[in-house]
């Protein structure tokens, strides 16, 4: 599994801009020694979403260069919630809907870690399988006796919300001991002697470093070890990422991208990075793909002379698409793309075409308009809000800007029937080259036709 290109995973990961800072030591560890390491991941959603392809692909590059990854989903930790990052007091979930939520992120996870290889085999972990068994006593003896609170308000993740009213509960203000002793129990019981995480987790995953380094001082002054049992502690962190319009890429972002295909479409995953910005494509290229210097420089070099190719976005989205979805999810968002750019949106099952037209204005009418001899093209343009009045509508079929169902319309009185709606239940119009309308049929009785989303986009 070892990458060619690279001396080392730290060299890397510095080359694809996933180094904030790291304890000392980290980087000659990582370039002497194979060594195991572990990301955590919030249960807050059923799904993990386009931020989380940061973390993942950091332990996908650890494990490429011969290191051991564990990826641990927190059954326990997502009992507590977080402060960090958080404004307010995270909203609890039930035992339930959290262990929904780990089988959901378990099965996204399997998809980019190898956990058959017999050299390095990754390890998915929920840590409820200690937390939960955990005893309140025994937890303050062996883990609280080692913070003072002091060392705990120093943290950002909680001098943040002490700033505010709302403050911060006992319950969210433990989480910090939580993670430590996530840390300290890898430690023993896997190995694992370091932590990966985005800097706003920085403190956490320095408390779970202290946790084990005092656990170990005080074994070895009682002459039950001599060093570290399991090699130095150490702590990795990756900047945040922001997008060049200043938001933080991740949940964060308006409709973000999951990585899940029953929430976010290959489709719809596909045009995300297809509409990446300019001045963040070859950044993104290198964070959420594997592609080497070798590949990404003709690419940076093409967004800089020919930026209206987007030679370096069609990359960016066929690469993170494959890596979600596979080959075959990545066909499907190009067919799709194909079908909607060439107006043939025909040519997709009903399924897929109300995906690419997801947000699309429109109306909703009652399949009644549509029976016997129907209603006329001219009435549904009017109807379904692309036109304002009978005689514009006229003007634009006259002048061949109305589209019906892939297919141009130049009579205004032209009959659209039942035979029409495609998948029995939709009629498209696109208005010029790019506008498109969705008219959705119910059987219900409507008095007047239902409007959604007027304004086109």
């Amino acid at each position: 599994m070892t990458h060619t290109t690279f001396p080392n995973v730290f060299e890397e990961l510095k080359w694809r801009g996933m180094v904030f800072d790291s304890t000392p030591g980290c980087a000659e560890a990582l370039i002497s020694d194979k060594v195991t390491c572990y990301i955590g991941f919030d249960p807050s959603a059923r799904s993990l979403h386009i931020g989380n392809l940061i973390p993942i692909m950091g332990l996908v590059n650890m494990q490429r260069h011969g290191h051991s990854p564990i990826a641990i989903v927190g059954g326990g930790t997502g009992m507590i919630g977080d402060p960090g990052g958080r404004k307010d007091e995270r909203q609890l979930l039930t035992k339930e809907t959290i262990e929904e939520n780990v089988e959901g992120i378990r099965t996204q996870l399997a998809k980019f870690l190898d956990f058959n290889t017999k050299t390095n085999p990754a390890k998915l972990i929920n840590n409820a399988d200690w937390l939960l068994k955990l005893g309140l006593i025994d937890f303050l003896r062996d883990t609280g006796k080692y913070f003072t609170v002091n060392y705990m308000l120093d943290k950002e993740s909680v001098k943040g919300r002490l700033a505010r009213e709302s403050g911060i509960s006992y319950t969210e203000f433990s989480y910090m001991l939580l993670q430590a002793y996530d840390s300290w129990k890898l430690y023993t019981d896997y190995g694992c002697r370091l932590q990966m995480g985005g800097s706003d987790q920085w403190g956490n995953i320095l408390a779970g470093v202290d946790l084990i380094k005092r656990v170990e001082q005080v074994a070895d002054a009682q002459g039950n070890v001599t060093g570290y049992t399991r090699g130095e502690p150490h702590a990795l962190v990756y900047p945040l990422v922001t997008m060049a319009s200043g938001e933080k890429f991740g949940k964060s972002i308006g409709g973000a991208p999951t990585l899940d295909a029953a929430q976010t479409s290959p489709y719809r995953l596909y045009q995300f990075f297809l509409n990446t910005d300019d001045r963040d494509v070859i950044g993104y290229l290198k964070r959420f793909t594997l592609l080497g210097p070798a590949d990404t420089a003709p690419l940076e070099e093409a967004a800089k002379t020919e930026p209206a190719k987007r030679e370096a976005q069609r990359r960016l989205a066929s690469e993170v698409t494959s890596l979600v979805h596979g080959q075959s999810g990545l066909d499907q968002a190009r067919r799709v793309t194909e079908a909607v750019f060439q107006g043939k949106i025909r040519d997709l099952d009903p399924r897929e075409m109300e995906d690419a037209l997801q947000g699309a204005p429109g109306a909703t009418l009652p399949r009644r308009d549509f029976m016997g001899e129907g209603t006329t093209v001219q009435n549904l343009a009017l109807q379904a809000g692309i036109t304002g009045s009978a005689g514009e509508a006229r003007r634009l079929i006259a002048q061949g800007g109305l589209n019906l169902n892939g297919e141009r319309v130049t009579d205004a009185n032209a009959r659209v029937t039942e035979s029409d709606l495609i998948g029995g239940r939709v009629v498209v119009l696109r208005r010029g080259n790019k506008t498109y309308y969705m008219v959705r049929v119910t059987d219900e009785e409507l008095s007047s036709p239902t409007l959604y989303n007027e304004k086109p986009q």
